[in-house]
């Protein structure tokens, strides 16, 4: 393991430690309190005029200011940092030594000793007993503060962002805020689930490998089972398997779980993300819209305490009842297209090219059409349900009932992004089968995110399967909502980067 200097340096502390018989990694800590629950135990005896509790805390030391024979230090636990006062007199001089030339900023440590506030008011640990539990030989990068004519300059922890996520341990060893949007992630899967339960949703769980990949436009990953001699797919969606359930008698069921897609990264795509697929029988379109409504406005309330929030710059408001447009009308009104005026492909395309958008020389219709509707998406920035799209991009939904050329779906956009896909599910296995022949014809043309033929599926679908609405919900992308973020990156823990040049 090669070191440099601060790091050899702070090796020869450990040594130091070491010499005067003191363990820089014990087996154990004995921590009776969290910081924020000694600060509330002392504050809980202040009050009730009791002398306070002696406490053991334990956390990383993040500040150090020794002046003679007395030093201030604060640790930070998860939540909270709490002042140590450490006297030479209260831990003798050998220990007292020791604690000047051999912690750092970073360490680990436990201090135990009675509670007290300060001259300044900070309740502290006035320390009688102070261990190291774990030696940092790497110096973290905290962030640095410089005054200069009463002006106070910041800088932050990494000055590489990228680096921030390569390292995403010291990232969130030094950014509360970081860590705190994660805990906001956290409380919101939870609040998702809570009332998904309450509405006696039954959480399930689908297979990862598959032999055939679905319910879903996109390219999959492929594995390969050695002893089976058998390729394998990452799923890129649990659409199918989840149905296969409704087929077997169970009325709603739901799946929180990595999917995995083999296409580009930005700033909102990462090849493996986080996905929520629930589908209700005896349900459709217009009950998936309120579902996702209630669903998602309770989250927010749950998590933030309100349903409106702030986003990038814009006030946001989740309170239902959420705008409903359809695809045709949305894109007319923002790009002057009407594409039912354009049945044929080569029209469309040189129309779309003629007012100056993109239109790929192999794209379908459908992806025609949804390429317009990529133009308005950064528009969307109050939640709304984009409606009726044509059945050629949405194999698995059924049609309308007035409009064979469009299927029953939505996906709702908030904040100018993407957040959730809906359908009225088809559940007519004859249809299905075309629908997959048609897929097929489009993969051989050139579509390489074309749906499979999936035999066993339609086997399900013939022996029956209730009407049902389906929703999938991009929780990295709800999570970049509820935090205010504007790259997944900030909310996927450890997102998928490009190796490191040699």
């Amino acid at each position: 393991m090669e070191l440099n200097e601060l790091e050899q340096q702070r090796v020869e502390k450990m040594q130091l430690l070491q010499d005067a018989g003191v363990n820089p990694y014990p087996i154990k800590s004995h921590r009776t309190h969290t910081n924020q629950a000694a600060v509330t135990a002392y504050e809980k005896a202040e009050a009730n005029e009791t002398p306070p509790p002696e406490v053991t805390v334990a956390g990383r030391l993040v500040s150090i200011r020794v002046m003679g024979k007395i030093a201030f230090a604060h640790i930070e636990d998860t939540d909270t940092k709490l002042q140590l006062f450490i006297r030479r007199d209260d831990l003798g001089e050998e220990t007292y030594s020791l604690f000047k030339k051999g912690f750092d900023l970073g360490d680990f440590v436990e201090a135990s000793g009675p509670l007290v506030r300060t001259r300044t008011g900070e309740v502290s640990v006035q320390v009688q007993m102070l261990q190291m539990l774990s030696k940092s030989i790497t110096p973290l990068p905290y962030p640095k503060e410089y005054e200069k004519d009463g002006e106070v300059t910041r800088y932050a922890a990494f000055s590489d962002t990228e680096e921030r996520y390569r390292q995403r341990y010291a990232d969130l060893a030094v950014n509360s805020e970081i860590r705190e949007v994660f805990k906001t992630r956290s409380r919101m899967i939870s609040a998702l689930r809570t009332w998904l339960d309450n509405e006696d949703y039954l959480e399930v769980e689908t297979p990862v490998l598959q032999p055939i990949y679905g319910g879903a436009a996109a390219r999959p990953f492929v594995t390969h089972h050695n002893q089976l001699k058998q390729n394998l797919y990452l799923r890129i969606s649990f659409e199918l398997y989840l149905k296969r359930l409704l087929v077997g008698m169970y009325e709603r069921v739901y799946e929180i779980g990595r999917d995995f897609r083999n296409e580009g990264v930005s700033y909102k795509h990462n090849p493996e993300f986080t996905q929520l697929e629930l589908y209700c029988a005896y349900n459709d379109l217009a009950g998936m819209m309120e579902t996702t409504e209630q669903m998602v406005s309770y989250a927010a309330q749950k998590v933030l305490g309100t349903q409106t929030l702030t986003y990038q710059g814009n006030e946001i408001d989740l309170t239902p009842p959420w705008r409903r447009v359809p695809m045709r009308t949305l894109i007319q009104e923002h790009t002057g297209i009407d594409y039912m005026d354009f049945p044929d492909v080569d029209a469309l395309r040189a129309t779309m090219r003629s007012k100056g958008y993109d239109a790929a020389d192999k794209a379908t219709w459908g992806h025609l059409i949804d390429n317009l509707l990529s133009e308005v998406e950064p528009t969307l920035i109050q939640p709304t349900f984009v409606h009726d799209y044509p059945v050629e991009i949405s194999p698995l939904a059924k049609l309308k009932l007035d409009d064979p050329t469009h299927v029953e779906r939505f996906e709702l956009f908030v904040g100018g992004m993407e957040l959730a896909n809906a359908f009225s599910e088809l559940n007519d296995p004859f249809e299905q089968e075309k629908r997959f022949y048609q897929q097929g014809r489009a993969y051989e043309a050139g579509d390489e995110e074309a749906q499979p033929m999936d035999e066993d599926y339609l086997r399900a679908l013939k022996y029956g399967m209730p009407p049902n609405g389906g929703l999938g919900v991009g929780i990295d992308r709800l999570a970049m909502l509820f935090t205010d973020q504007r790259t997944i990156r900030e909310v996927l823990l450890y997102p998928h980067l490009r190796q490191r040049e040699t």
